[in-house]
């Protein structure tokens, strides 16, 4: 038998997994809001409950799996129940990118601005109450140059 990697070569050694109530419709608002592409094969129990997913974002990969215990709130984010974690993008395109998440039905937490510390992004909630902060690099600043705007926004 051959020796397997510790790590599929497709992924890295963190790989966020989002937990959602409704696998096939996360999917499709991820598509359509991110351009994610899916990779690999889908599994879902009998009753189509996703089990584990993959779509690659970027140059990234987000595994999905659908919430199937007994509904308990403390189980799945929602979009009134926030989940505790923040996905952190980077785009080319982040007014285009913000734009397409939005149509999607994505909720503005805090507005796409540009930022004294060289970056245009804000925060969106998704539909499953995850947030993603879109952000584009817009200048390459030193440590005491951020510190200086920053000082000087307060």
């Amino acid at each position: 038998m051959a020796t397997a990697p510790p790590i599929p070569p497709h992924l890295t050694t963190v790989t966020p997994r989002l937990v959602v109530t409704d696998g096939a419709a996360a999917i499709d608002f991820y598509v359509a809001a991110f351009g994610a592409e899916p990779v690999g094969e889908r599994h879902t129990t009998p009753d189509g409950a996703l089990i584990h997913a993959e779509l690659r974002i970027g140059n990234a990969i987000v595994m999905l799996t659908q919430d199937t215990s007994d509904g308990s709130p403390a189980r799945a984010p929602s979009a009134e129940r926030p989940a505790g974690v923040i996905l952190a993008t980077y785009w080319d395109d982040v007014d285009g990118a913000w734009e397409r998440a939005r149509a999607a039905g994505a909720q503005v937490i805090y507005p796409l601005a540009d930022h004294f510390y060289g970056e245009r992004g804000g925060r969106l909630r998704d539909p499953f109450g995850h947030q993603w902060m879109l952000s584009r690099v817009t200048e390459v600043l030193s440590a005491d140059e951020i510190a200086r705007r920053g000082a000087a926004q307060s």
